[in-house]
């Protein structure tokens, strides 16, 4: 069986258990409940020699005009004790408004209580004799009803099994269609069942009126029982109509047959065990014995059947949770499933509350049990579908995003994420106050608490406004913080407008900064300030701590006092090539605490300005490259120079050349090293091309000094052996030492051995 319809069937069953079976339960109200009344309507009648000295004096002109001055004086009289102001009722503490409640709740219960042992006892008159019953007539007029009962249900089966034919001919059918069709040929059979009702119960009156002692006329304790049986037949020919037991190709719910067996079988005696109880016994025992014994009789029913009810639910709990939480599964959303997950473990909670309500209204209120129970279970059915489809419309949404259109996304590239990162928490609230009312709802409905009332009282209006007002306080924030938020993303957008410096980048990311942290402490102050809670003391308390913040956080303090004072001086931009402290790398983010670099390396260095005490800022205006370049000794320094303005022109004929924006600048041997003299030059560059140019420039030296055969000298040892001043050296002379081998020696011993060891 689908997960669907197991849930489908968990609701329909557990409305048939419970609602169903009071509904018949109130149809009948307690005979005599008007006598009160219309005693008190009989005694109101008027002494007689009274009203005849009224229509004379009234007859009379003068005495007419006194009387009406006399009213008339009185009126005036009392007008001013009308109009003083009633006393203010005194207001009440949580403690004594608790005990209050509690104090009716216990007082409820007992008088419920009361009546219930009270209804019982009445059938103690019946067990002690205290009632006079004629037993002659009382047992004639049981075998009536027993002879018409016994016509009757012999009628209904045996038309019943004559429709066996036509059911079973509408079930081979219904097999060779859809589901319309299946469910046209179920109507069909539910109207034969209705019909042999019918022909039944008319069989039962015709019984009834033809053959008894006077020839048309009955007693009214049948027109009670078949009453009964036309109200409880019919109802378990909807019950067939979705279960249909005995013919499953007829079945409206896609069912097991021992499952629609098990429903019918329960679902079908607790309806005859109800209607049957109190439409017929319970009226017959009102009209033959006493309505003591009438009441008792209804209650030992109706406690019978919520008995029976729970028992029932009780034994299916675990299947039909089992199937709700199979349902969950299925659903897309994870609230949705840990919902229904929890309804399945605790939904037999729910009915038994509703089979006890059942019972209590039926007991409490028996003459609009049924209209009660039918408003409000509309009412909450009604409550929750809404409910459910609010929520599946905000779980539609907060699973499908949002999408703006192209052009707007290409102006405000981060707008369609900021959006699908606030817009579902804030549907999420959404569901969860439509939760919190329906539940308010529910509790109104059922007349728990009076929620409108209390909503329409000061309190309750002061509640729901300073929390109308609290969410309306965050939202708002929100919404002016997309606005700053995607405001400077249009200002940082390099596709639109003019291109941003990066000092306006850096100004617009500590705006950006500023922006959240105002808005956040804004928006929860107002919040506060909505639902009653005094910020005054919170702004001094604020006060306080920031000088205490102050006094104890001295280094966070010297973060920011120094942050601003780098700000202001422009000592540095986002994408900026900087040395802070010992760090070099771009500035990726900045804060008014501290600065975030990235090193060449890829390292992602975050360093507190409190430990900076020297900026260095390699793209302010112009850069230069400075390039120290070694020849040997032998070279002609000249010959170097042109050499090395040779290749500077060449490498401001290449690639490079837009961001060159100076000649070459020559310093001449800047150093005489160990081996190499050191020739500087210097080349003026664009702010952040300097290192892109030296080592373009290293690259076309390399080619020039090798195509005219100057050495790049690289480090090495010269052995100095003496030298004369006419440049003439002593010879070098080596020998090898005493008792040593040469190599030929060596390698001719090795081939004369004829065992050679390695």
């Amino acid at each position: 069986m689908s997960n669907s319809f197991r849930l489908v069937l968990a609701i329909f069953l557990s409305a048939i258990l419970t609602f169903g079976s009071w509904s018949l339960a109130g149809a009948q109200v307690l005979p005599g409940t008007a006598a009160p009344a219309e005693e008190g309507a009989a005694g109101t009648g008027i002494d007689p020699a009274l009203a005849e000295a009224l229509v004379q004096a009234l007859e009379d002109p003068a005495t007419r005009a006194a009387l009406i001055e006399y009213l008339r004086g009185a009126a005036g009289a009392s007008r001013p004790a009308d109009t003083e102001p009633a006393p203010a009722a005194p207001t009440l503490s949580l403690a004594q408004r608790i005990g209050a409640y509690t104090q009716g709740a216990a007082e409820a219960a007992s008088a419920v209580g009361i009546q219930i042992v009270r209804s019982v006892y009445g059938l103690a008159g019946l067990l002690e004799g205290t009632t006079t019953i004629g037993w002659e007539a009382f047992g004639s007029l049981v075998l009536r009803v027993i002879l018409v009962a016994a016509a009757a249900f012999a009628i209904f089966y045996l038309l019943r099994l004559l429709a066996r034919r036509p059911f079973a001919s509408l079930e081979r059918r219904s097999a060779r269609v859809g589901t319309v069709g299946r469910l046209v040929y179920r109507l069909a059979g539910g109207l034969i069942d209705l019909a042999i009702i019918l022909v039944s119960w008319a069989a039962g009156y015709g019984i009834a009126l033809f053959t008894g002692a006077e020839m048309g006329r009955m007693q009214v304790q049948i027109a009670y029982f078949l009453n009964a049986f036309l109200v409880v037949e019919a109802t378990k020919v909807a019950l067939r109509f979705l279960l249909a037991p005995r013919y499953g190709g007829l079945r409206v719910l896609p069912i097991s047959d021992t499952e629609a067996n098990f429903w019918y079988f329960w679902c079908a005696r607790l309806i005859g065990f109800l209607g049957y109880g109190i439409l017929f016994f319970v009226s017959f025992t009102n009209s033959t014995l006493s309505f003591a014994a009438g009441r008792g009789l209804r209650m030992v029913i109706q406690i019978t059947a919520a008995v029976m009810a729970i028992v029932i639910i009780l034994q299916k709990k675990n299947k039909v949770g089992e199937a709700i939480r199979d349902y969950g599964e299925g659903l897309p959303g994870i609230s949705s499933r840990r919902a229904l997950q929890l309804v399945g473990g605790v939904w037999h909670i729910f009915a038994i509350f509703y089979v006890v309500a059942l019972f209590l209204v039926s007991v409490t209120r028996p003459d609009r049990a049924m209209e009660y129970m039918l408003v409000s279970t509309a009412q909450t059915l009604v409550a929750i579908a809404a409910a459910a489809l609010v929520m599946a419309v905000i779980r539609r949404a907060i699973t499908g995003g949002m999408r703006l259109p192209e052009d707007l996304k290409a102006r405000l590239p981060l707008l369609e994420r900021q959006l699908n990162h606030y817009v579902p928490t804030i549907l999420k609230i959404v569901r969860f106050i439509i939760l919190m009312i329906l539940l308010l709802a529910v509790v109104d409905i059922w007349e728990l608490v009076d929620v409108v009332e209390w909503a329409a009282s000061d309190t309750g209006s002061s509640v729901i406004g300073g929390l109308f007002g609290a969410f309306l306080t965050i939202l708002i924030a929100l919404v002016l913080w997309l606005a700053v938020s995607s405001w400077i993303d249009y200002r940082l957008n390099p596709s639109f407008g003019t291109v941003p410096t990066a000092r306006e980048r850096t100004l617009l990311a500590l705006f950006r900064n500023a922006a959240l942290v105002t808005l956040i402490v804004l928006g929860l102050m107002l919040a506060l300030s909505q639902i009653g809670v005094n910020i005054g003391p919170l702004i001094a308390g604020a006060g306080v701590a920031g000088l205490a913040i102050g006094f104890g956080a001295q280094k966070l303090v010297q973060d920011i006092i120094t942050g601003v004072f780098i700000q202001f001086e422009n000592a540095m931009n986002e994408g900026d090539v900087v040395t802070v402290g010992s760090t070099t790398g771009v500035v990726e983010k900045l804060t008014v605490r501290s600065v975030g670099l990235r090193s060449v390396d890829g390292n992602y260095h975050i360093v507190p300005f409190s430990s900076v005490d020297t900026v260095t800022n390699f793209m302010r205006g112009f850069s230069y490259h400075v390039a120290d370049i070694g020849v040997a000794y032998r070279e002609d320094i000249k010959e170097v120079k042109r050499l090395l303005g040779v290749a500077f022109e060449r490498l401001r004929e290449g690639e490079h050349k837009d961001v060159i924006i100076g000649d070459l600048e020559m310093f001449g041997v800047n150093e005489l090293g160990d081996s190499a003299v050191v020739v500087r030059v210097r080349i003026k560059t664009l702010p952040g091309s300097q290192w892109a140019v030296g080592r373009a420039y290293n690259e076309v030296v390399k080619e020039v000094l090798d195509e005219a055969g100057v050495e790049i000298p690289f480090p090495h040892l010269t052995v100095y052996m003496g030298e004369g001043k006419d440049g003439t050296a002593p010879p070098l002379r080596v020998r090898s030492s005493p008792g040593a081998k040469s190599e030929p020696e060596r390698l001719v011993e090795a081939i004369e051995d004829p065992d050679p060891q390695a």
